[in-house]
């Protein structure tokens, strides 16, 4: 008997953004569009110069899958989220945030020494994020912050792909991987971003390794990944490691392709401010969409909606009630 809908296993960063302009980015030698880890005293400097543009955007919980669970369970689903903080402010904020937002989470028990992972979002006017992140005590995430029940009682086991930068952190993937087959539980993986792909493939395969049932990832990442240079060619190479790939294609929609159907999604067409966020947007909307039964082609157009609404405005997530409202709209 399944008690949740979905656990996800991800970074816990503190998200700060910042509007920012292209000549900021080439001017401090940030590759636009990208995450890249960096080392706190590099991340406060950045935030220094950071300061100086003006005041902070927005802050909220982050992380990539953390980001999926709120949207997940602001539609209405069940989450639970294991994730490591330390016994900071910032960890504080972390672990209340995504209370609120009625998210379970195994932070209760947890009082690590150490400095809770932050990572700063930096957005041009054309709404691209870049991204720099210190991952803080996150980066030791290890078998020992699994709830291992939680898990075998999940529907789904949603990965994110950061995680791979992590020795430590690929051991607990592994673990989280047996403990779901053992149990009949899904899983479903996220890239994340397309510097994990470039950098770290390997990491990415070993997620893949044995199969995946559901496979998030936007058009660059499936591509870098494939070798493929359009998105159905990759999502059907993809297809050898997943039972079901989402590839989001950005204001053109999205294409989701399993061995039985080909279904793509049509875009929305509005006035993008913000993407931070959006992939992770669309996966948690998709996964509401099939926890409660909808079709592929229903799932991934709330999905789409839900994409298009958060890149209408600042920061990751959108309101419940906006959520809620899209439901209504929609369905």
């Amino acid at each position: 008997m399944k008690t949740i809908d979905v656990i996800g296993i991800g970074n816990a960063l503190v998200d700060q953004e910042f509007e920012v302009s292209d000549a900021f980015l080439k001017q401090h030698s940030l590759e636009k569009g990208m995450m890249a880890l960096i080392e706190e005293d590099d991340q406060n400097k950045l935030i220094a110069e950071l300061s100086k543009l003006g005041e902070l955007k927005r802050q909220c919980g982050g992380g990539s899958a953390a980001n999926s669970l709120v949207a997940f369970a602001q539609f209405g689903g069940s989450a639970f989220y294991c994730c490591k903080v330390a016994d900071d402010e910032a960890g504080q904020f972390y672990r209340q945030d995504l209370e609120q937002v009625g998210i379970r989470t195994n932070l209760e028990t947890q009082q690590n020494p150490g400095t809770t992972g932050r990572c700063l979002v930096m957005v041009t006017p054309d709404a691209e994020r870049t991204m720099r992140t210190h991952l803080g005590i996150t980066a030791d995430l290890s078998v020992d912050e699994l709830d291992e029940e939680a898990i075998a009682a999940s529907e789904y086991l949603y990965i994110e792909g950061y995680l791979i930068t992590s020795e430590i952190a690929r051991g607990a993937i592994n673990r989280a991987k047996q403990i779901a087959r053992e149990n009949n539980t899904k899983l479903v993986m996220t890239c994340s971003d397309p510097a994990m792909v470039k950098y770290f493939r390997d990491g990415i395969e070993d997620i893949l390794d044995g199969g995946v049932d559901l496979m998030f990832c936007n058009r660059e990442e499936a591509e870098l990944l494939t070798g493929e240079s359009d998105a159905e060619a990759a999502a059907k190479a993809l297809l050898a490691q997943a039972k079901t790939v989402a590839i989001t294609l950005g204001k053109d929609g999205a294409l989701i392709m399993n061995q039985q159907r080909q279904v793509h999604i049509p875009g929305v067409e509005v006035k993008a401010i913000d993407t931070n966020g959006a992939g992770d947007m669309f996966a948690g909307a998709m996964l509401y969409g099939l926890t409660k039964g909808l079709s592929l082609a229903d799932a991934g157009r709330l999905a789409s909606h839900a994409a298009a609404e958060l890149v209408t405005e600042f920061g990751a997530r959108l309101s419940k009630a906006r959520q809620q409202q899209l439901l209504e709209r929609l369905f």
